[in-house]
Parts: structure tokens; sequence; C-alpha cells
């Protein structure tokens, strides 16, 4: 597809499917069958696809970070075609390898054709002028002169304060200023109480957080209503849980079938979120082709859950957290571990046998793992517990699994 295609096509997706932040009710009656849903804010200035890409999962070569790149363009121009135009990445995601393919995968395409969203990497800055050269490093490794939406990313209560310290939170604003970045937000991986205060410090323009339906009466509806309150527009990360809603135990996925054929765990977790009318975009990192454009078809238009649905879903999930799933999402936040423990792995491990209960296999992979990296080498030095986004007692988890799985 040539650039005047390009364009000719995405506008007409555009005119036809322009939404707004729309009521449940309203979203319900709008768009055209294949037409993806989009959004629109004051203050955004811009139509933005109510499904996000993700850059944090592409498709790998190997065991380690490397990106398959031609499966990922591949990804890339089959969303693009579909209609996404929100991309997301981060200095560290794929090992800091995501900036650089998301810069080759787009710009092959017009840059006012997407709207591309990084993270400034907090957590590992010390001052602003440090702050600076990374900016300047993921200007040139994602092949633009700006981004679209820019985070501080992965804040929480003690890193915020740390962070105005040290004048990174300084430098990220005045790059508005300086037209490097379009719109200035944050995501949050933190407690709750902090939430406002860093909400409250300036006028954010949107601001990222963790929500789906395992975790909204837990922590994700609260966040979400401090930012509806201030009319600041939401993007949604982890709405599967980092696959978890999409891989649900059989007794739970059998729930959501019966209620609707042919229907998957997946659509009616995205259905449950992004129906949320202070959404701006919902945030996907789809690895393989069939789930992109089982999400693609999700969106195009998204059809919202009915009030009985929403009953299924709940009853559906109320079996499945009885199965004991540890609630990892697999980010990795928590490695490396002092001493070696493979906690992600351990994690998924465990997880994957409270889905199928198949002990065998799940003794199989445990031991596969080598001895200094299982779950009872941990020393409960506690590292770990700063780390984990899902506030998951990490060290306790590891204890029991071992045990169990001893057992």
């Amino acid at each position: 597809m040539n650039r005047r295609e390009f364009i000719k096509t995405g506008a007409a997706i555009l005119a036809l499917s322009a939404l707004g932040g729309c009521k449940k009710e309203e979203l319900a009656q709008a768009g055209k069958k294949g037409t993806m849903t989009y959004r629109e804010f004051p203050g955004i200035g811009a139509k933005i696809s109510l499904l996000g890409y993700g850059l944090m999962r592409m498709p790998k070569t190997g065991n380690g970070p490397e990106i398959d790149k031609e499966k990922g363009f591949a990804l890339i121009d089959e969303a693009i075609k579909g209609g996404i135009n929100y991309f997301d990445t981060a200095w560290f995601y794929h090992d800091g390898l995501s900036e650089t393919f998301a810069g080759e995968a787009l710009s092959r395409y017009p840059r006012d054709s997407y709207y591309l969203a990084s993270k400034l990497p907090m957590r590992i800055l010390e001052s602003g002028e440090q702050a600076e050269e990374t900016f300047n490093k993921q200007l040139e490794k994602c092949k633009v002169d700006y981004f679209d939406f820019y985070l501080l990313h992965n804040l929480n209560g003690p890193l915020w304060e740390k962070s105005l310290g040290n004048g990174t939170v300084d430098f990220a604003m005045t790059l508005k200023g300086k037209g490097k970045i379009k719109r200035l937000g944050f995501s949050f991986h933190g407690e709750n109480k902090d939430f406002p205060k860093i909400l409250d410090y300036t006028k954010w323009d949107f601001v990222q957080i963790q929500a789906n339906y395992y975790d909204w009466d837990t922590f994700s509806k609260e966040l979400y209503e401090e930012c509806a309150k201030r009319n600041i527009p939401v993007v949604i990360m982890e709405p599967l849980r980092g696959g978890e809603l999409a891989n649900l135990r059989p007794d739970a996925r059998e729930i959501l079938e019966n209620a609707k054929q042919g229907s998957t765990p997946a659509q009616w977790a995205f259905r449950y979120i992004a129906e949320k009318e202070n959404i701006l975009t919902v945030l996907s990192g789809m690895t393989k082709m069939e789930h992109l454009k089982e999400n693609l078809e999700t969106f195009s238009p998204l059809v919202p859950l009915s009030d009985e649905e929403e009953k299924t879903l709940q009853t559906a999930l109320k079996t499945y957290k009885e199965a004991g799933i540890v609630p990892c999402t697999g980010c990795r936040y928590c490695t490396p571990c002092p001493v070696g423990v493979a906690i992600p792995d351990i994690f998924k491990i465990y997880n994957d046998y409270r889905r199928s209960a198949r002990i065998s296999v799940t003794k199989k992979a445990y031991e596969a793992l080598d001895k200094d990296t299982r779950a009872n080498a941990c020393v409960e030095c506690g590292a770990c517990l700063k780390k984990c986004p899902q506030s998951i007692n990490i060290p306790k988890e590891l204890k029991r699994i071992h045990k169990e799985i001893e057992g």
C-alpha cells in the first residue's frame, strides 16, 4: 500500500468509526461491522484506536530478547490494516530492543499516520541530565523527532519522591515546550494511596494503569475513578494479566463458552474493560497473528457486555480464583533474583498446573529447572517484594509452591 492509499484508507476508517468517550449504551449502537472503534477526548487532539498495540511481547527468534523482524513486521502491517494507530514501547522492553524494532517497523509508514508512545525509565535515572541523554537515544532508536505520547515509567510512591528530587520529573515537564512530546502522562505500579498525589502534581494528558476484570474490585476501579474525577483519559495495560485471563481453567472457560458459543476468554476480558467511557485505548501485547486477528474482530466494533454477560463473567471469575492461581503477569520486573531463583518461570509452571491439574507434567517442568533456581533456593531477602507490580508476597508463594509440588 502506498502513502496515498494508506492515508485515504485511514481517513475513511476514522470518519466511519470515531466515537469519543462514549457511554455503554451509546457504544452498543455505534460502529459498523469490520470497522475499528476509536476514542477521542478534549485535550488529546487525536482519534485513537480503542485497541492499542503493546510492543512488549513481540515474537522472538529464540530464547533471548531478539525480535523476529519478519513476523513482527507482518503483525504491525496487519494491525495498521485493521485500524490500529496507537503503538506502545519502552526502554526496558525486550531488553532494550523494542524501541529499535518500533522505529524500524513504523518508519515504513507516514509519520502522521500513527501515534507512538514510549516511556522514560525512571528507576534507572539519577539526574535530569541522564534523563535527557536517555530521551535523545529513544528518539534515535524509534527513528522519530517527537513522541505522540510519553510516560514516566513504572511510578510508585517512593520512586515518585526520588524522581522529584533528582530532576527527572522537571526534565520531563520541559519536553512539551520543546515540541519533543505532544502528550505527557505516567504509568503507575504502586499502592493506591500514592496515586492521588501524583495525579494532582500537574495537569496530565493521560495516565496508564493496570485494569482487568480480575483486578477491578481489588485496586483498578479506584485508580480508574480517580482519573475520571479529574477528566484524565486512561490507557489500560494488562487487560489479560499477561495472558492469564486468556488461559482460564477448563471449568471457568466452560462457563463462558456455554453462555456464548464460539467466544474466547480473551474476548470476554477485552469487552469488559474496554467499554468503560474514560478509556482512551486498551493495550494488548499480541505475539501471534491469530491473537491479533481475534482482537481486531473484538474491537471492530467493540460490543459491550450485557448485564447478564457481566454476571456470567463474575461467576467464571469466582470459579477461577478458587483454583489458587498466583497473580503473576510474567512482567519479569522481579528479576534478576539476587540468588538466582527463577521466580516468573516457577509461577508459570505452577499456574499451568493449577489450570490443568496435570501434576506429572508440572513436576517434569519444575525438575527441569536448575536446582539452584528452584523455589526452595529462596533466602527470603525481600528484594523482589519492592519490584512486583502485583504486590505478590513472592517468598511466601515460593515456599508454598515448592512444598505443594514436592509433595
